[in-house]
């Protein structure tokens, strides 16, 4: 969708604790915090440009329907919508451009998703160590499928200190939605006990990450009654830094994932992002839920308010000579 606004960039900062974000995709540029040492720097995979693919969905706000959508279409109230395809037959986030556009308070229309939608994202420091997001979309004049998600890809070290494979990690999820050749949701649901997937207990990220294929790329179905409440989605650490990060939502599902795709992606001072740089925790409705009944729905009705909120709280150890 053209656009004829302005790229911005903003900043909220409360003593050492900031956030910037630019209106280019409600996009988080970066989360600067000090560790246990009282260094300060970025948490947040930070890109120079905010137009490469494959990289230009990492930290944006993603589309109306995120996620996967199998064969790139679905029915809603007897009609059929074919959306674009991007990922072979199916749809990932949205299509082609999502809303990796400059936003202002607007309507979108775009790529073969039913009527017009009005969105806004609400970035809020609460105190010297949270970060509020709060997302709020109305559908104005069609039953339409709206599951909007945050995709910050982070590394709790730092953003250039390596892989996170060291980092432990929490998930407060017993089940997750298994996925098909083409990652694309089968419509089960099932345990994460004896899987790979398991976290329920704090675990190192590459604990079990060789079991797998690529790496993490799943949908967690979160433990407690999804709504108006927030319940805790995951806890963060990083043992060389004393970081941690936890994650509250009142979102059904998270989708964890490991940046399995980014190879040689070089920044202009030299540093280059390789596989497993971060990890994404992406407060969600399921995927594909269009397609399956059995997944909590999707749809916004016209007049409906759809409301999306996360919560992240940022820590540090003390250092071990206090």
């Amino acid at each position: 969708m053209a656009t004829t606004e302005e790229v911005g960039v903003y900043e909220l900062k409360k003593g050492n604790f900031s956030v910037k974000f630019t209106n280019w995709g409600a996009t988080i540029i970066s989360v600067v915090l000090p560790d246990k040492n009282w260094c300060e720097s970025s948490v947040t995979l930070f890109l120079d440009t905010i137009q490469s693919r494959p990289t230009r969905m990492i930290q944006v706000t993603l589309v109306r329907l995120a996620n996967r959508i199998g064969g790139a279409q679905f029915t809603l109230d007897g009609t059929t919508y074919k959306v674009v395809a991007n990922e072979g037959n199916n749809t990932l986030h949205g299509g082609l451009r999502g809303f990796s556009d400059v936003w202002k308070v607007r309507t979108y229309k775009t790529e073969g998703f039913p009527g017009d939608l009005f969105v806004t994202v609400a970035y809020t420091l609460v105190g010297e160590s949270y970060l509020s997001v709060r997302m709020r979309a109305k559908a104005l004049n069609k039953a339409m499928p709206v599951n909007l998600v945050q995709h910050t890809y982070w590394n709790i070290g730092r953003h250039d200190s390596g892989d996170i494979l060291s980092e432990e990690i929490q998930i407060f999820a017993s089940h997750y939605t298994p996925v098909n050749s083409q990652m694309i949701r089968t419509g089960e649901i099932v345990s994460v006990k004896g899987t790979p997937y398991d976290f329920l207990k704090s675990y190192t990220v590459g604990s079990s990450i060789n079991k797998l294929a690529n790496g993490y790329d799943i949908n967690y179905v979160l433990d407690g009654v999804a709504g108006k409440k927030m319940k805790p989605v995951a806890n963060v650490h990083d043992k060389k830094t004393g970081r941690m990060m936890e994650l509250w939502t009142t979102a059904p599902g998270v989708q964890f994932s490991t940046a399995n795709f980014v190879i040689n992606v070089t920044r202009k001072d030299g540093f280059v992002y390789q596989p497993h740089a971060a990890l994404c925790l992406e407060t969600q409705g399921f995927p594909d839920a269009v397609n399956h009944p059995n997944f909590p729905s999707t749809i916004v009705t016209p007049g409906q308010t759809y409301k999306h909120k996360m919560l992240f709280k940022f820590s540090v150890t003390a250092p071990s000579y206090i």
